[in-house]
């Protein structure tokens, strides 16, 4: 089912999985590495706000930036709390040819839900609402949103959500069944998912501790979503999503190629001082593969140029660790 086309409002998408927007994490260069891999259906972007997008420079912004050639597949997510500015926000993405936009109604770090974005929307339905169909009047191309449960552990929320931003002209939604407050203490609640999936006629991507295919495959099965949307998984083994699709099986070597394949792409796009805040940022996804990623990961941070970097990796990887069937969570970040 995953390797099924999906249609999603004015476009059409390969497959039904998709890398999820992580701050720190889904940039240019990580994308970069993902699609040498393939099998995703979509890539989205880290959250960009949405009243700088309408000035952004992609070649010098660290988040609204892409390569030519991952536009037609690439989503771009903005976050903010007024309809004018999101508005704008996605003309000018539509203007640059990207795939469409995907709102933030997700992210309940405290600095963003202060001010009354992301997961806060979710406290104002109005608002949330009034944002979707601001959006959705403003361009043509396929309009997202990501959002959760809300603040309380509870479906009916996000059930009486999905409904409204489907009447609001909403393509498809990417739901994360945990409450707002959680980091992630919890498991989530796929059946909220199933919820979410059967009140609505467009599709619902899952979100929420896929590891391996056979969680895919219990989510697809389980909760009738149209799709699967993967964010750390996809950190830890960029070629989640072609093994998935069943198109690369990977071998012991993969984790060395993919760590200096990582750090080439890193210092291409990036100057030498935010790469290696970037490459850190990624080790402890990395060193979670293994079975004493503990251990493993202040190896591979040592120093603060991109020989230290390639060094670490080619001696602490090179001897091919020991893999863990399932990467430790605990050593994931963000």
């Amino acid at each position: 089912m995953i390797s099924v086309p999906l249609k999603v409002g004015s476009a059409v998408v390969p497959s039904r999985l998709a890398l999820a927007p992580m701050a720190g994490l889904g940039h240019v260069a990580m994308r970069e590495v993902i699609a040498g891999f393939g099998g995703y259906g979509f890539m989205v972007t880290e959250m960009c706000n949405a009243r700088a997008v309408p000035q952004e420079n992609r070649l010098l912004s660290p988040v609204f930036r892409w390569r030519d050639g991952e536009a037609g597949s690439l989503v771009c997510q903005i976050f903010g709390g007024e309809p004018g500015e999101m508005a704008s926000a996605a003309r000018r993405i539509e203007a640059e040819g990207l795939l469409g936009v995907d709102i933030n109604m997700g992210c309940s770090v405290a600095a963003i839900c202060k001010k009354g974005y992301g997961a806060a929307l979710l406290k104002d339905p109005q608002r949330a609402v009034a944002i979707v169909r601001a959006v959705r009047d403003a361009v043509r191309c396929p309009v997202m949103v990501k959002f959760r449960s809300g603040w309380e552990n509870s479906p009916d929320l996000a059930v009486d959500l999905a409904r409204r931003f489907e009447d609001a002209g909403a393509d498809l939604l990417t739901f994360h069944p945990r409450v707002a407050p959680d980091r992630r203490s919890r498991p989530p609640r796929w059946e909220h998912i199933r919820a979410v999936a059967g009140a609505v006629s467009i599709p619902v991507f899952g979100n929420g501790n896929v590891f391996c295919a056979a969680d895919c495959a219990r989510m697809l099965g389980d909760t009738g979503c149209a799709g699967v949307s993967i964010g750390r998984m996809a950190i830890a083994r960029p070629w989640i999503f072609a093994e998935l699709a069943g198109t690369f099986t990977p071998d012991e070597d993969v984790y060395l190629r993919t760590a200096l394949a990582v750090i080439e792409a890193i210092w291409r796009h990036y100057e030498p001082t935010r790469a290696i805040k970037m490459y850190k940022k990624y080790a402890p996804y990395l060193a979670a593969n293994f079975v004493f990623g503990h251990s493993l990961w202040p190896a591979l941070v040592r120093g603060e140029t991109r020989e230290d970097m390639a060094d670490n990796a080619v001696r602490v990887l090179g001897p091919r660790p020991r893999v863990a069937s399932t990467p430790n969570a605990f050593l994931f970040t963000a």
